[in-house]
């Protein structure tokens, strides 16, 4: 099959070196009196001041369907103090919001903040995400950082999907080969191990007439320890400060001195709802993670702060290091908000007016009409996923939700994987699942023509996507205990990572204290008898959580290893096994982990 040329792209993306027309540009602006915000069309000369429109989102993760369950809805705080929930999300839906956003702005930039990909439901991740990529083309999509997810099938993958190509394995879809993103993923603090140089751009210039914005790419310098090893092999992650601050200089010696970082790490904000007031009494003071300590520290020379990784929604200033309010955004995740920042740009100086800077974040809304050429693209696809993805796999009384600390779903999964592990050796005793592995929830409500209460193939894929293997392991009940004890301390002591049990094994958090103390030692049963620190019991665990992903070391360090199934095949099987039409699975309790708040 010959190769389907490649068609020009409609942006280049050259570094901005320096350039005498930034100087002339602000020489002659210096000249003109100041004036008021925007464009001022009957001037023959620009005035001082632009406002620059910045559009963000955050941790996509392929969601071209609109989201179902939890997982697609917002929650509204209302001026009487109350809440109340909004269906959400969609890229029929965030494609119309967006470009009516940008009406009357004709100078906009659109930008994201990671994990555009991986992860993602089955209409995407089945076809390795080039729907996804295509989709954001199609967007207008001008920028954005790498995530974590972006990492999932490794960086010559990712390249791929920077420059285009046909998958590797799977080859082309449609007889057309994959042209790649239109858009430049940076990742400056990505580093090859043997050459010391980012593996993509590091930075990217927005260029409009006389304006110029920078913006900055860089992921969690904690990726590797959420990524499969096998995703990061030979790749260097920096710290995030120091990068970005590096950066910042390179771009003011080239002239660039308004900045935009695109940070793949977040916060927790102190209420659920997207139009919580951050700043509520003072500045930051409703926002805790990491994200507030790099806020803090990158440099004053940036601007803006676009954030992820946490699929929260938030808009805070938070001080930079001169003690001056910089404004940081996320904009939860799955296509449910966007985020529209005002960038004042002055022409005298060439900087963002900080004070001038505002934002808000949007509600991605079903009530509007559809993109026809987002709903093209998702009918596309879905002709070729449909014969995988209608396919039933089981039966369900109720939504089984994956919210709240111990959830529905994280229990079946975990049964699910007990159940293989017991196939493959009867010995094992329990199972365990990382909560980030549980992508969604399983839906009563029918989604296509499947009918209420059928689970499709699909769905089972958005909840597990990752193409894990169940793995066997043995370790001691000293070591099992230092396992749950690993969920709240070390890496997880200021965001806990509480694994989801099997039925049988149960114990309580006490998250009014502290560190390791907060699981009660003494309280952890396995089918109602206390561990036995010396006795040796079969764990079974997803592929990455055997590694010791998601900050669990004591998971990498089990005897007697062995490598069973596909983690959805797992859940597959489970649920053909233990459901049928007219007796379909009713979601458990989650009251195998006793919470005291």
């Amino acid at each position: 099959m010959p190769a389907v040329p490649r068609r020009t792209r409609r942006r280049t993306y050259a570094f901005l070196g320096a350039t005498a027309a930034l100087a002339t540009a602000a020489a002659l602006a210096a000249a003109l009196p100041a004036q008021a915000h925007g464009d001022q069309g009957h001037h023959p000369l620009p005035s001082r001041y632009q406002d620059v429109q910045l559009l963000s989102f955050n941790d996509l993760h392929g969601n071209l369907e609109p989201p179902s369950g939890s997982a697609g809805r917002v929650t509204e705080l209302q001026p009487d103090g109350t809440t109340k929930t909004i269906d959400a999300g969609g890229v029929e839906y965030l494609a119309t919001h967006l470009r009516k956003a940008r009406e009357g702005h004709p100078y906009s930039i659109t930008a994201a903040g990671g994990d555009m990909v991986g992860a993602s439901p089955l209409l995407s991740g089945l076809f390795h995400d080039e729907p996804t990529v295509e989709a954001l083309n199609k967007l207008d999509l001008d920028v954005t950082s790498v995530g974590n997810h972006e990492f999932d099938e490794g960086a010559r993958e990712l390249a791929r999907l920077q420059n285009g190509g046909c998958h590797p394995t799977d080859g082309c879809y449609n007889d057309e080969e994959f042209e790649g993103a239109d858009f430049p993923y940076l990742a400056a603090n990505v580093q090859d191990e043997k050459t010391g140089k980012p593996i993509l751009k590091p930075y990217w210039v927005w260029k409009k007439r006389d304006v110029r914005i920078g913006f900055i790419g860089v992921t969690l310098e904690g990726t590797p320890n959420i990524v499969s090893a096998d995703g990061v092999k030979g790749l260097a992650f920096k710290d995030e400060v120091e990068t970005i601050n590096k950066y910042a200089k390179v771009l003011q010696r080239q002239g660039v001195q308004s900045i935009v970082a695109l940070i793949h790490e977040g916060g927790f904000p102190a209420s659920g709802a997207y139009n919580y007031n951050c700043d509520s009494p003072g500045a930051g003071s409703g926002i805790s993670g990491p994200i507030v300590d790099i806020a803090k520290n990158v440099t004053p020379a940036v601007d803006a702060l676009v954030t992820g990784h946490t699929h929260q929604a938030y808009v805070c200033t938070v001080p930079d290091p001169s003690g001056k309010p910089r404004m940081v955004t996320s904009a939860a995740s799955f296509g449910r908000l966007y985020t529209d920042t005002t960038l004042t740009y002055d022409r005298f100086t060439g900087d963002i007016a900080r004070t001038a800077v505002k934002s808000a974040n949007h509600v991605v809304t079903r009530d509007v009409p559809k993109a026809p050429d987002m709903t093209d693209l998702i009918s596309r696809w879905n002709t070729l996923a449909a014969p995988i993805g209608n396919r039933a796999i089981g039966y369900i009384s109720a939504d089984i939700d994956n919210t709240g600390t111990e959830s529905p779903m994280g229990d079946l999964i975990a049964d699910a994987q007990l159940a293989h592990g017991r196939e493959l050796d009867p010995r094992t005793s329990l199972a365990l699942m990382n909560p980030g592995g549980v992508r969604a929830g399983l839906t009563y409500r029918a989604k296509g023509a499947e009918g209420d209460g059928v689970v499709t193939y699909a769905e089972g894929f958005t909840v597990q996507p990752f193409a894990n293997t169940v793995n066997l392991q043995d370790f001691t009940g000293a070591q099992l205990i230092q396992v749950l004890k690993e969920q709240v301390s070390g890496a997880n002591a200021a965001a806990p990572k509480i694994l989801q049990p099997s039925a049988g094994l149960t114990y309580t958090l006490d998250m009014t204290k502290t560190g390791a103390d907060r699981v009660v030692t003494d309280s952890v049963r396995l089918n109602g008898a206390p561990i036995d620190p010396a006795a040796t019991y079969r764990v079974a665990t997803n592929s990455f959580l055997a590694g010791g992903g998601d900050g669990f070391p004591t998971l990498g360090q089990g005897t007697g290893d062995l490598v069973g199934g596909d983690d959805l095949a797992a859940l597959e099987k489970y649920l053909t096994a233990h459901s049928s039409a007219g007796s379909p699975l009713a979601p458990s309790a989650a009251d195998r982990i006793t919470v005291v708040q």
